[in-house]
């Protein structure tokens, strides 16, 4: 039974672990819509999770990143043997959102960067212009370092 199904707490998870023994795969499918991450929790829709379409049967669908790539795992399992089958199958909408989002992290870390060299190059000039402005004839630090090399 899929965890949180049973409606006993408030604490609901809609997650399904499952294990692909053949090939060492462990995934944590979790029955909502990629971009959907709020802290209320809410019964999955027909869409996610499907009890009706066959008796015997739940068919589900789990939007995933694997590896870096965004992907669908659909599959159906068995409610009585509890084994079943599931396929995974690129998510190109999700693709180009996440390649946005990527996009826009990836101007704003630029222009970050870009702000952070203009203050320090400000900074620098502005630490320079006072070191010129120290040193000119006529002022107690030029002075000072000049008697300290006479010594």
């Amino acid at each position: 039974m899929l965890a949180g199904m049973d409606g006993s707490s408030h604490d609901e998870t809609f997650s399904l672990p499952q294990a692909f023994v053949a090939t060492g795969t462990n995934l944590s499918l979790q029955f909502f819509p990629a971009h959907q991450h709020s802290d209320q929790r809410q019964v999955p829709t027909r869409e996610y999770v499907d009890f009706e379409r066959e008796t015997g049967k739940v068919y589900l669908r789990a939007p995933m990143i694997l590896n870096g790539v965004c992907v669908i795992w659909r599959g159906w399992i068995d409610l009585h043997r509890l084994d079943g089958m599931g396929y995974l199958e690129y998510d190109e909408e999700r693709a180009q959102h996440e390649d946005a989002l990527a996009q826009a992290a990836f101007e704003e870390a630029r222009r970050r960067t870009r702000d952070f060299e203009d203050r320090d190059r400000s900074h620098r000039e502005d630490l320079e212009s006072r070191r010129q402005q120290n040193s000119s004839p006529g002022s107690d630090v030029g002075n000072i370092d000049a008697g300290q090399k006479m010594c």
